[in-house]
């Protein structure tokens, strides 16, 4: 049975863990912020094939900055699983009269809210260098986006951090898996642009319909309908969410 107060409270924890760590909240900016500015006004000017030719480059790459902040975040929020065993943390959650679907659902939503939250700030700080939002129904659209994609790869992280007990090897692992990830969801170019063999590898990608139902829902543009996009990230974000909580529940709390 499902435990509302454990959830409540994992969920504190992470939020007064995010509160507390600046130096977090400021490293896990920096590099969206980069690229918002080295990619977006420096490639402002320049025609990029296959790009919709009324749309400036600065707005059709904060969806996918956005997103990319998302799938670091909420790929690396498995990591807090390791230091918990590490710390032992995890064993004394593990031995609480709570079953271990509660503690999943704790984990993923307070590490989705602090995804989210940093995604708002990209959105933010975008806006400020020239990037629009076409309505305000359109906003809270793209957290619907935020919070799928976000759940995705917590998901994802989850499975990695249960089968694996050494932190290092975790981010090695992670950073081999996020890269591929990333570059294959067009968040940086039209995914037109690729190769036919590669374009097929990347509608594998769970990130390519969170970036492109941003798109659509950011900017009006998109490469699929943007109730596809919502569908299959759904049926992508339920998939991970289920193998997570399967593999955390076998796994060992030390």
């Amino acid at each position: 049975m499902i435990n509302a107060i454990a959830i409540y409270v994992l969920w504190l924890r992470e939020m007064k863990r995010f509160v507390r760590a600046k130096s977090r909240v400021i490293g896990t900016l920096a590099m969206p912020i980069f690229f918002l500015a080295f990619l977006g006004m420096g490639l402002g000017n320049i025609n990029i094939p296959s790009m919709a030719k009324d749309v400036e480059y600065i707005h059709f790459l904060v969806p996918g900055i956005v997103g990319m902040t998302m799938l670091f975040t909420s790929m690396f929020a498995g990591m807090s699983v390791l230091w918990d065993k590490e710390f032992g943390f995890l064993k004394e959650i593990m031995v609480a009269p709570v079953n271990r679907v509660s503690i999943v659902i704790g984990r993923i939503i307070g590490g989705a809210t602090t995804s989210i939250f940093q995604g708002i700030l990209i959105l933010g700080i975008s806006i400020l260098m020239g990037f629009k939002i076409v309505s305000i129904p359109a906003f809270f659209s793209s957290i619907v986006f935020m919070l799928l994609i976000s759940s995705t790869f917590i998901g994802l992280g989850l499975i990695f951090a249960s089968k694996m007990k050494d932190i290092q090897g975790f981010g090695m692992i992670t950073n081999f898996v996020i890269f591929p990830l990333f570059f294959l969801s067009g968040a940086l170019y039209p995914l037109e642009n690729l190769p036919v063999w590669i374009r097929y590898i990347s509608y594998l990608d769970p990130l390519t319909y969170g970036v492109d139902g941003l798109r659509g829902v950011l900017i009006g543009v998109s490469s699929f309908p943007v109730l596809l996009n919502f569908a299959i990230l759904v049926g992508f974000s339920s998939i991970m969410v289920f193998l997570g909580a399967y593999f955390f529940e076998k796994s060992e709390s030390v």
